[in-house]
């Protein structure tokens, strides 16, 4: 997949696709049938496949004080898009400058003018330009007049009849329900990042952990997890089973909120390293132990149960 940060620059090739357009964080079911419906109508026409989204995220902009609420950074993001089969990712720079486009000005310029888009597929819910005026139904109409298709996918459901949407996933992460999020994203809630140094206390302790900083992510629900990790190798992303802390481990009189992923039966220094942590199932709150010996009993016990659910799942 081709990625694009400007719609100016898009190369000839490329031009005329049909193009999802949305944030699409979280890239869950819902998004899925969107973008899946573009590349639908690509592959009839014979024109690419295109999706065009937006960093830094709406909300960061309108809010930048807000807390992390991300499921997809835009590394994560790009390579959960890439995995359903699209050409190019067009990326534009939202900031405030870029807000203050009309939703009119927006499709001639972007769509129209740069894109030169064949067909426009996106949610029911999508809204664009200043103070969100522009909707489904002016791209339909101008559409129409300045001769490009246009589709509007309705919500995605769920077995209950309930849509897939982000602000689902987010609850369901802080409710400490990784299994239902996996439900509506079609795959693990997954942490990438690099490995920072830690204090060391997991190795003295006889669980070495590789300490992630979320950044932009959502923050789940504190606790316990039994874990998947990829850790990276090159091209190659080798996976492991583990169980992952959330929290502040009060036993140690912690303050700052860290999340530590121990991997079993793995010995190799990660520190530098990039590593991909799916959530796979929550097994315990965070809690204070009287001591040390406390506390090394317990992990034992997470990991026994960690393996116990693992080798229930199915293997990457």
């Amino acid at each position: 997949m081709r990625i694009f940060r400007y719609y100016e620059a898009v190369p000839t090739e490329f031009r005329g696709a049909v193009v999802a357009i949305g944030n699409f964080d979280g890239v869950h079911k819902g998004h899925h049938q969107v973008i899946d419906e573009a590349g639908r109508i690509a592959r009839a026409s014979g024109a690419p496949w295109a999706v065009l989204s937006f960093e830094p995220h709406p909300r960061r902009v309108f809010d930048p004080q807000g807390e992390p609420f991300r499921l997809t950074p835009f590394r994560t993001k790009a390579r959960h898009i890439e995995e359903l089969g699209v050409d190019a990712m067009i990326v534009l720079h939202f900031d405030a400058e870029f807000s203050r486009l009309s939703a009119d000005d927006f499709i001639h310029r972007v769509i129209i003018n740069g894109l030169a888009a064949h067909h426009v597929v996106s949610g029911y819910d999508f809204v664009f330009g200043y103070k969100r005026t522009g909707d489904c139904e002016l791209l339909l109409h101008v559409g129409k007049t300045q001769g490009f298709g246009y589709t509007c996918v309705s919500a995605g459901l769920d077995e209950g009849g309930t849509p897939f949407s982000s602000s689902r996933v987010r609850q369901l992460l802080r409710d400490a329900d990784p299994l239902a999020a996996a439900a509506v994203l079609g795959r693990p809630f997954e942490i990438d990042g690099r490995v920072e140094p830690g204090d060391g206390r997991g190795k003295a302790i006889g669980y070495p952990t590789a300490n992630l900083h979320l950044g932009e992510y959502l923050r789940p629900a504190t606790g316990v997890y039994a874990v998947r990790a990829g850790v990276d190798k090159g091209t190659e992303t080798i996976w492991r089973d583990g169980v992952a802390n959330f929290g502040n481990r009060p036993t140690f009189a912690g303050d700052d909120v860290i999340f530590e992923v121990y991997l079993f039966d793995f010995d190799d220094n990660l520190y530098a390293r990039h590593l991909r942590v799916e959530l796979i199932d929550f097994l315990r709150r965070e809690k204070k132990f009287d001591g040390v010996d406390d506390l090394k009993a317990q992990i034992a016990l997470d990991c026994q149960q960690a393996r116990h659910i693992l080798d229930n799942q199915p293997a990457k």
